[in-house]
């Protein structure tokens, strides 16, 4: 009887468990397909930005210097494991949870228990900051042409996603690092979330909630 009983509640947890995922996703969903910005139009001449995505993390590519916004002194060449990577003029930017930034650098990586806490949430929170030349768009590689007046309210976005006097770590590689940052992560604000609400903020239509790379990456032309 005991066996019996244990077995029908752990059954009742998985199927409320699968419900909420389910319930999620299609929340994702629907968020990601309900339109900001729906008049916006790409700008005839100003400042081209690129979204990229690896299929876990969405980030926002941004020159170094343009539009008198300059990203050198947070992105500094000494805070790399191999400085030479500095000499790049493009910045891959993104936010995430700390542990689940951390550790998952690729899909092999995704653990349940990571994907646990940082659904949670977490006010543990880091800005991902990849050194590289200007990307050739393409199917993981957007390009969005933004005004010099857009540009600069994705750049105070961004800015202000970086914890004032906050610390820094060596990033996956020679050419990446880890800035601490604000702002608290959720299942409601995730890493893509935060990439659809810094080109909201520039003006870009994007879905209302993009919680998933697809809900964010889907509104960018190829």
């Amino acid at each position: 009887m005991v066996v019996s009983s244990l077995t029908k509640w752990v059954g009742r947890l998985l199927l409320a468990i699968g419900g909420v995922l389910t319930a999620y996703l299609a929340a994702g969903a629907i968020g990601g397909a309900i339109p900001t910005n729906g008049d916006w139009r790409p700008a005839a001449n100003g400042v081209t930005i690129f979204v990229e995505t690896n299929g876990i993390h969405t980030g926002i590519i941004v020159p170094k210097l343009a539009a008198g916004i300059d990203w050198r002194p947070i992105a500094r060449p000494e805070h790399l494991a191999d400085p030479r990577y500095a000499g790049f003029d493009h910045l891959a930017i993104g936010w995430g949870e700390r542990a689940f930034y951390l550790g998952t650098p690729t899909w092999a990586d995704v653990r349940p228990a990571t994907i646990l806490t940082a659904a949670i949430g977490s006010d543990d929170t880091l800005m991902h900051v990849e050194h590289l030349p200007r990307p050739v768009p393409g199917k993981d590689v957007r390009t969005v042409v933004l005004s010099i007046a857009q540009y600069r309210r994705l750049a105070a976005f961004i800015a202000a996603s970086f914890a004032p006097g906050g610390g820094h770590r060596a990033g996956y590689a020679g050419y990446d690092a880890f800035y601490t940052a604000t702002g608290r992560y959720d299942a409601i604000r995730t890493c893509n979330a935060w990439t659809g609400n810094a080109l909201a903020v520039a003006g870009v239509r994007v879905g209302m909630w993009t919680p998933f790379p697809a809900t964010v990456m889907q509104w960018l032309a190829e």
